[in-house]
């Protein structure tokens, strides 16, 4: 999980690099046009062919597309946020993932959780300030990715029960490249120096990359286990957009962000110790 958030902060400062040179959807192109190539060579489904096999093909389109969603929304909003601003309100995916999990999974969340996931929204309202001259509105935009976030987390914790990392991997990449195929006539701009050319190239490997730790990560421990590494994603985070970009963190984005980790890291504590109670234990 530490070289999957790590991974996402290199792909993150990638993908804000490249705005300067092109539009947000050929980013999104070069994402996962060049994570396919790789899943191709590496996971070759050619000689692999049961790799393709799932038990769940339409639930697999539909994580693949809500992870390209969250994707595209992501970089489209990395062209007016700095990277500390855009993951503080990213962090309020385990409260969303918390949100959605009673109605998709049957996993509700009693009153200790809804006060945890109600501070968390509080940070992220701390880090946006709406109406008193906060941040730009495409931070609206980032909230819409974390929600499609939050649902891909929700469809690969389902997914990792039936079909194995590589075949999730690769419908990830293959959804992602097939449906920007169309978008990417319209919105091409030739590369100008080798440099980005090997940042396009670079980008697809650390989507592919970070998503397959992503899952493999979910494959051999529980998530509430899990889930409180995410947080380091912060460190790197706020290092690359200091050393890349000259950005640093105001004080809302910094008082926003411990909010919303504190919040999210109690609500991770209620449950794993949820997780070692009798299954027929209320969730509080």
């Amino acid at each position: 999980m530490c070289g999957a958030v790590a991974t996402f902060s290199c792909l993150d400062a990638t993908g804000k690099y490249l705005l300067r040179y092109m539009d947000p959807l050929q980013v999104v192109w070069a994402r996962y046009f060049g994570a396919f190539l790789l899943a191709l060579i590496f996971l070759n489904p050619i000689t692999r062919p049961k790799m393709m096999t799932t038990t769940r093909p339409f639930l697999q389109v539909g994580r693949s597309a809500l992870l390209l969603g969250s994707t595209a929304l992501s970089f489209f909003a990395l062209r007016y946020l700095q990277l500390d601003e855009a993951l503080a309100i990213l962090f309020s995916t385990p409260f969303l993932v918390a949100l959605l999990s009673g109605p998709l999974l049957g996993e509700w969340v009693g009153w200790r959780r809804w006060t945890a996931i109600a501070v968390g929204f509080f940070g992220v309202l701390v880090v946006v300030r709406p109406g008193f001259g906060g941040i730009h509105p495409a931070a609206l935009l980032t909230f819409c990715g974390a929600i499609c976030y939050a649902l891909y987390v929700i469809t690969t914790r389902v997914l990792a029960r039936s079909d194995s990392s590589e075949t999730t991997l690769f419908y990830s990449n293959l959804v992602g490249a097939v449906a920007m195929l169309p978008v990417i006539p319209f919105v091409w701009t030739p590369p100008n120096s080798a440099l980005v050319v090997a940042l396009m190239v670079l980008i697809g490997a650390l989507g592919s990359g970070g998503h397959y730790l992503l899952i493999l990560g979910h494959r051999l421990a529980p998530a509430s286990t899990l889930a409180p590494f995410i947080y380091t994603q912060i460190v790197w985070t706020t290092t690359l957009g200091f050393l890349v970009f000259h950005d640093l963190p105001n004080r809302w984005t910094i008082v926003g962000g411990l909010i919303v980790v504190a919040s999210g890291l109690y609500l991770l504590n209620r449950e794993r110790k949820l997780g070692k109670a009798e299954p027929s234990a209320p969730v509080a």
